[in-house]
């Protein structure tokens, strides 16, 4: 047994005797941050990636496309700010070929709301206000993904990939989680088709969680509720199906139309189909390149459905956008998401707008 292999089986020994001391639950939105998305083609395009993903970001969106890495060293950064820079949204990759048939990448994703006052202590035992007892915390979320992908020697065209992830969460002092999954996926490109499916958290994905008691003691008491006890958390498995179509329209103009539909298993969620058994969400994303150095992109996709204040029932779409350059290796893509559209109908009419920058560079 060789040292990685080691590792992975002690990591998932610690998590099962984790879970099987504590309270199991399976939440509908368990490790969410997982799929808001990374890089800003993606993201400009709606989230839709599984078929054509091809660059470093590949080993979060589906592994497979690994194998079509053009260059020896691949790297990607990404930063987004949400809800008016609230909350902060980083990515990085680094990915490489091991040989003409395999690749593989390491990719690290957090997501964290930074600098939140705790006034705990602002009152001191004489009722007095201490302004220099506040102190400052963060909530963040981090995932590290290890994925491989390979050429299937037995069907021409097709790619397979898989991914061990290793997460943890933080809320300050006052609650961690160690959590630890896999991913599977594949690719098949047909002339100009191209195919692709993702089963994230294929296993179920454990996240166990301890809670500070003593941190947490005054306040619960305050309040009058229970103090949290350490718990497990259960991710069901999403299966991503997606399909995509080249299009060539000049000697430098050419384009892909791309759809992905999301089926989840953890109960009746918001989006276009839904049931007790499976929610099935739909989104759609088109890219159009000149010379393969300008890129334009736009996608559609979070289709929810809301109540309005007269009372009647409303539909609306996240609608995305996205330009890029790419020259000598380097890729710069820019992103804009109205992550909080309203109509004229409802509160917050401006909506809030999400600004995604991603960075990528490869060479030999």
């Amino acid at each position: 047994m060789n040292r990685f292999t080691l590792s992975l089986l002690i990591a998932v020994l610690c998590i099962v005797s984790g879970a099987a001391v504590a309270q199991v639950s399976t939440p509908k939105y368990s490790n969410e941050f997982l799929n808001i998305g990374v890089g800003a083609r993606a993201l400009g395009m709606g989230n839709v990636q599984v078929a054509i993903a091809d660059d470093a970001t590949a080993g979060f969106w589906n592994p497979a496309g690994l194998v079509q890495l053009r260059n020896r060293y691949n790297i990607a950064l990404m930063h987004s700010e949400l809800f008016a820079g609230i909350a902060k949204n980083d990515f990085g990759s680094f990915a490489m070929p091991i040989d003409s048939s395999s690749a593989l990448a390491v990719s690290v994703i957090r997501l964290g709301v930074d600098d939140i006052v705790d006034t705990r202590r602002l009152q001191n035992e004489y009722g007095y206000i201490q302004y220099d007892s506040i102190r400052f915390f963060s909530v963040a979320d981090y995932a590290m993904l290890l994925s491989y992908a390979r050429k299937s020697n037995l069907i021409e065209g097709l790619t397979l990939g898989v991914n061990a992830k290793i997460i943890y969460r933080n809320v300050g002092e006052f609650a961690n989680a160690w959590g630890f999954g896999f991913d599977a996926g594949a690719q098949l490109r047909r002339g100009t088709w191209q195919f692709g499916v993702m089963a994230k958290d294929v296993t179920t994905t454990f996240t166990a969680w301890t809670h500070n008691v003593e941190a947490l003691e005054e306040t619960y008491q305050q309040t009058g509720n229970d103090l949290p006890e350490s718990t497990a958390e259960l991710t069901l498995p999403r299966l991503v199906l997606g399909a995509a179509k080249n299009f060539t329209f000049s000697d430098k103009i050419t384009g892909i139309l791309a759809t992905d539909v999301d089926f989840t298993f953890d109960g009746r969620r918001n989006v276009l189909l839904k049931s007790d058994f499976a929610s099935v969400d739909p989104h759609v994303g088109m890219e159009l390149a000149y010379a393969q150095t300008v890129f334009v992109r736009g996608g559609l996709n979070n289709y929810q459905q809301f109540r309005n204040f007269d009372g009647g029932m409303s539909s609306k779409v996240q609608p995305n956008f996205g330009v890029g350059f790419q020259n000598n290796g380097l890729n710069i893509d820019l992103a804009m998401s109205r992550i909080n559209g309203r109509d004229g109908n409802t509160a917050n009419a401006a909506g809030l707008y999400s600004i995604i920058i991603s960075l990528g560079y490869s060479f030999n």
